[in-house]
């Protein structure tokens, strides 16, 4: 946490992201017509919110850190940290559909791997039971390494695609909640 001491301020322990703004809208996405609590966040600011976030552990104490000049204060600087919250209580719940996705396609990819894998393995055996020479040699291990290679897909899902969805569901999930403060510069 040392280097991280550099880079965002501690205010009682907890660590503060901090960003500066010429007004409220400069957060949002410009193009997105919907109302200002269900606004996309701007895609720069998400980046840099979200990396932010994710150079912590997850249960070190943060806090969101909005600058405005005086001027800019008005109304929608009042529902600000409830837009923010709604984004990302939003991008956590994709964030989860797409790991119930991932894991979804990891089981059928099992599945097919495995009736493959057998597949392989029963053609392999009859093999054996009827020849014995180099080439009915050369056919079973074929057949073998092609059915642990169609193990390969679900093997990938389960040991590395999974983890880091939900680290980014965690990441959404913390920043669904995070304490947001908006001081004025």
């Amino acid at each position: 946490m040392k280097e991280l001491d550099s880079y965002y301020k501690n205010e009682g322990g907890t660590y503060l992201i901090e960003i500066r703004l010429s007004n409220v809208s400069q957060i949002f996405n410009s193009f997105d017509p919907s109302p200002f609590l269900e606004k996309d966040l701007d895609e720069d600011a998400e980046s840099y919110i979200v990396q932010s976030v994710s150079e912590f552990p997850l249960k070190t104490p943060l806090k969101l850190v909005f600058y405005l000049p005086k001027q800019g204060r008005d109304q929608e600087t009042q529902i600000l940290p409830e837009a923010i919250h709604n984004y990302f209580d939003y991008r956590k719940h994709n964030a989860a559909r797409e790991l119930r996705q991932t894991l979804r396609r990891g089981r059928i990819s099992l599945i097919i791997g495995l009736l493959f894998l057998g597949l392989c393995t029963s053609i392999s055996k009859l093999i054996t039971l009827f020849s014995d020479g180099t080439f009915a040699n050369i056919l079973t291990e074929g057949l073998l390494i092609v059915g642990w290679v169609a193990m390969w897909r679900p093997l990938e899902i389960f040991l590395y695609d999974w983890w880091p969805i939900h680290r980014t569901q965690q990441v959404f999930d913390k920043l669904s909640s995070i304490k947001i403060d908006i001081r004025t510069v």
